[in-house]
């Protein structure tokens, strides 16, 4: 197991059903909805690109520029990114929130990273297409399995092997508990 830098974010919805990102680190991004699974951001340091969900819990983020990294929801509001030196941790949500607590209770594994629990450094075209089909699966048939995975992801994969301190803000959780505006609690963004 690793012990990864640990990195909150909270989020607010906007009136016009954007999102704002605040990261504990100081930065914002700012989220919007794109067509299908897509979520558009751009952040306060000037990167943008696009989030993805792919198959349960893993994410993907590709930049403006075309970089490209994944992130894995691996629960309580929390993903973590490239090697597992960082975790963000999704504040706004209840589960977030009690990721937190139960990691200070020192709750077994709840702030360390397992190998099992660390995203893939890249995937092929076709892994990435199956993981795709398996979410729209998933989707179209909602009785079918668990609906917990990709909750509350959320995330800063700029950051995942530099340590430059300007990480990319990242995937969205629960952007409003009530759920009366359209974002859905396992939407990542």
């Amino acid at each position: 197991m690793t012990q990864p830098r640990h990195l909150g974010y909270r989020d607010e919805l906007l009136a016009d059903g954007a999102v704002h990102r605040r990261y504990e680190d100081g930065r914002s991004e700012w989220r919007r909805r794109g067509a299908g699974p897509l979520v558009h951001w751009h952040d306060s340091t000037g990167r943008s690109g696009t989030d993805e969900p792919l198959g349960t819990d893993l994410v993907k983020r590709t930049e403006a520029d075309g970089t490209v990294r994944y992130g894995r929801d691996i629960g309580y509001g929390r993903t973590v990114w490239a090697h597992g030196e960082l975790v963000t941790v999704n504040r706004t949500a209840f589960r977030g929130r009690l990721g937190v607590v139960l990691g200070a209770l020192g709750v077994a594994g709840a702030g360390a990273v397992a190998l099992s629990q660390l995203p893939p450094l890249e995937l092929s075209a076709d892994e990435e297409e199956e993981l795709r089909r398996q979410a729209q699966a998933r989707s179209a048939d909602p009785s079918g399995g668990d609906s917990g995975g990709g909750g509350d992801s959320g995330g800063d994969p700029g950051d995942g092997g530099d340590h430059d301190g300007d990480a990319d803000a990242d995937y969205a959780g629960d952007w409003d508990d009530s759920g009366d505006d359209g974002w859905d609690g396992d939407d990542f963004g």
